[in-house]
């Protein structure tokens, strides 16, 4: 689904709308379906002609999830029911993930985690001027393909490492209450203006892409942002 966006969604946008394409990723990293959506997203914004800028914003789906986080049967059966029951839908998953080229495991998940502390990385990524899409990358493949617990300091010091941060950096954001309070004051923001699930795009601030649409929709919304809903411009071989 696409529609016309809020003027205040989401939270810490800027008004760099004009040339380049600017896409605001909502998103949290235990969520399949966001990373079925960064791949299509990685796809259409590679079919497009132009400058883009990609931003991640922050969004727990579980935010009282204990700091520690919660054994996968136990989380499934609190949020779902029977585990057993979700089988069919989990093959589903891994399924869309292999035309994706994204080999979901989730025989290898172990716990569910709080994913604050990845959120918190993604911004210390933003604001050092690195590449947010790799990071985004690494922690949802490291979750949902390796198993690992993006809750885990030394895990995103790691992660962190290799797009070229310090590890004392990372432990330094994990540790500041004043980077923990921007991520839930943005998180916020958005539970008050409606957002209840991901992924959802925000494209040029003026249309919000709902739901892990495919690479096409997302292709049509770039389009419609930055040249009109009646634009025949060019803007690529995929739409046009």
């Amino acid at each position: 689904m696409i529609r016309t966006s809020p003027e205040k969604m989401p939270a810490g946008t800027d008004d760099r709308y004009t040339a380049t394409l600017q896409v605001e990723v909502i998103a949290d990293m235990i969520c399949p379906w966001c990373y079925l959506g960064k791949r299509r997203l990685a796809d259409a914004l590679a079919a497009v002609r132009g400058p883009s800028q990609v931003r991640w914003v922050p969004f727990q789906l579980n935010p009282a999830m204990p700091e520690d986080g919660m054994p996968l049967e136990d989380y499934l059966r609190e949020r779902f029911g029977d585990p057993a029951a979700l089988e069919p839908a989990l093959a589903e998953l891994t399924r869309r993930g292999l035309a994706e080229g994204i080999r979901f495991r989730f025989d290898r998940i172990a716990r569910i985690p709080n994913t604050l502390n990845a959120h918190r990385l993604l911004r210390l990524t933003e604001v050092s001027g690195m590449d947010t899409f790799a990071v985004a990358e690494d922690l949802l493949k490291g979750f949902f393909e390796e198993g690992l617990d993006i809750a885990d300091q030394d895990v995103l010091a790691e992660i962190g490492k290799r797009q070229g941060m310090t590890a004392a950096d990372v432990f330094e954001t994990l540790g500041d209450d004043n980077a923990r309070e921007l991520v839930l004051s943005h998180e916020a923001q958005l539970r008050q203006s409606g957002v209840s699930g991901v992924p959802d795009f925000l494209v040029n601030r003026r249309l919000l892409v709902v739901g892990a649409q495919s690479t096409a929709t997302l292709i049509d919304a770039f389009d419609r942002a930055m040249f009109g809903d009646e634009s025949n411009y060019p803007v690529s071989a995929t739409l046009h």
